[in-house]
């Protein structure tokens, strides 16, 4: 059997709330700071510069704990999960696989994400581990998380450039998922094609390993 790990922003829940937060808290308008994180995205950028550029100097770490202190921080809920989620992950684990969330997320997600009790069998994300990906050190300590060996572990993403190729470098199989601004933007790219199997729900992948 195999241990399936999943990313978690737009591989099982939907960014936008945390995007309109965001632009809530700085009272910008949401279609500005969309359009920019797609633009940041199109350049190969990390997605946080899209706030850099709309407030130069901000420190996010900061505005965060403001945000957490007002009532106004990170929510999770089971709306923000695309529909496939739940059917899948069941679905795997009904035919005996092991299924975790991995991603690069802060700790208070990974305390949202339990809360929603999905049917998996860990949670962890890099906020907790202190290592974000595309690191092979976040890869590394994926493998002691999921207790499998390298090639019995199928990483679920939809960034080529986080999840795909240094899940690939560490030794994992890989899924690339056709969801959200990067999920398609990059689905030609060789990093994407270069992926064990390419999905665009979920649900294909109980059928991928059989």
């Amino acid at each position: 059997m195999l241990t399936f790990a999943f990313d978690v922003g737009e591989t099982i829940v939907r960014d936008g709330r945390y995007w309109a937060a965001w632009a809530d808290w700085l009272g910008i308008p949401r279609h500005t700071l969309s359009a920019l994180v797609g633009a940041v995205v199109a350049q190969g950028r990390d997605n946080a510069e899209a706030l850099r550029l709309l407030r130069p100097g901000i420190d996010l770490n900061a505005e965060y704990e403001a945000r957490e202190a007002a009532g106004r921080g990170e929510r999770i809920e089971e709306s923000d999960l695309y529909p496939d989620v739940r059917p899948a992950l069941a679905g795997l684990r009904a035919a005996g696989h092991r299924v975790v969330i991995a991603g690069n997320q802060t700790a208070r997600a990974a305390e949202l994400l339990r809360a929603l009790d999905l049917p998996i069998d860990a949670i962890a994300t890099s906020g907790e581990w202190g290592v974000a990906k595309p690191s092979p050190e976040f890869f590394t300590r994926l493998i002691h998380f999921a207790g499998a060996t390298p090639d019995q572990i199928v990483y679920v993403g939809d960034h080529p450039a986080n999840d795909i190729t240094p899940a690939q470098a560490a030794g994992l199989r890989t899924a690339h998922i056709r969801r959200g601004p990067w999920g398609h933007l990059w689905a030609d790219a060789p990093e994407a094609a270069a992926a064990d199997w390419r999905i665009n729900a979920l649900t294909e992948l109980a059928t991928i390993v059989t």
